[in-house]
């Protein structure tokens, strides 16, 4: 049978050819290039286009200041800068020294180790969702969802007295909003009629085994990987697959822990206390 629609031989000689001069024009383009003039003439071009937008800005858009401030009237709600309103907002679903210190510090200390457990040679130098797809989402959800997320709820929905309102509504000052925030255990021993939930011993107890269970996922998720040879996980190896999966987990925490709080007024999870004396709060 006879080749339908045959590429004449001159024109295949043309390709073969354009092919070869390709390929030794990249062999010929060099594995380095010099910071200057290449790299820091494009940063210094995008950062004056940066300039030049916040200044029409800045001289189109009125700021007024505020009243100078006035220590015998607290401003309602009384908010912090921008950049500080995610840890505010974090006050509310956990305790102040899990919002104020501990998460944060595991942010700094997630993003130091970064260069300690990312093993993956692709992409060395650039990223992109191929290369990288669980770094680079896990960094979007992060920053996005979590830290941005928190500014935007206290900037634009948090209103007097902290509570949450639509960015059209009213702010009522004299708005009161009865909640009745009980905790984990508390709430299963209501809907399961079980009075020992509702006691400090049952809290203890039920609420070790929430926490711990829940972070028991992470050497359970090692154990489906090495069945299912997931070489991807293998080869964190353990200590670096356990720093992972730990701050993946705590990052995930945080959304359970606001859908707990907002859904259901889940106040704590896990409350241990010295006699009257609390000694922490999950």
């Amino acid at each position: 049978m006879a080749e339908l629609n045959p590429i004449p031989k001159d024109q295949e000689e043309v390709k073969v050819q354009a092919g070869k001069a390709r390929l030794v024009q990249s062999e010929a383009l060099p594995d380095k290039v010099h910071t200057w003039p290449y790299l820091v003439r494009a940063e210094f071009i995008a950062g004056c286009v940066l300039l030049l937008v916040l200044l029409i800005w800045s001289i189109t858009v009125d700021a007024p200041m505020e009243d100078p401030a006035n220590p015998t009237k607290t401003p309602n709600p009384s908010k912090a800068p921008w950049y500080f309103l995610g840890l505010q907002e974090m006050l509310v679903y956990f305790d102040p020294w899990i919002a104020g210190v501990i998460l944060p510090s595991l942010i700094i200390v997630g993003l130091m180790v970064i260069p300690y457990v990312d093993i993956n040679p692709r992409g060395n130098g650039y990223y992109t969702i191929k290369e990288r797809p669980f770094a680079v989402f896990n960094f979007l959800f992060g920053f996005l969802v979590l830290w941005c997320g928190m500014i935007t709820i206290g900037v634009f929905f948090r209103g007097p007295g902290w509570n949450l309102y639509w960015p059209w509504s009213y702010w009522d000052p004299h708005k009161v909003v009865p909640l009745t925030n009980v905790d984990w255990t508390y709430r299963i021993g209501q809907l399961t009629n079980i009075d020992f939930l509702k006691t400090y011993e049952g809290n203890v107890v039920v609420g070790a085994l929430t926490l711990f269970g829940y972070f028991g996922l992470m050497p359970l998720g090692w154990m489906i990987a090495k069945k299912k040879k997931l070489l991807g996980i293998l080869d964190l190896g353990p200590i670096r697959y356990n720093i992972v999966a730990f701050l993946f987990l705590t990052q995930i925490g945080v959304v359970i822990k606001m859908a707990l709080r907002l859904g259901f007024n889940i106040k704590y999870i896990w409350v241990v206390r010295w006699g009257v004396t609390p000694l922490f709060n999950i």
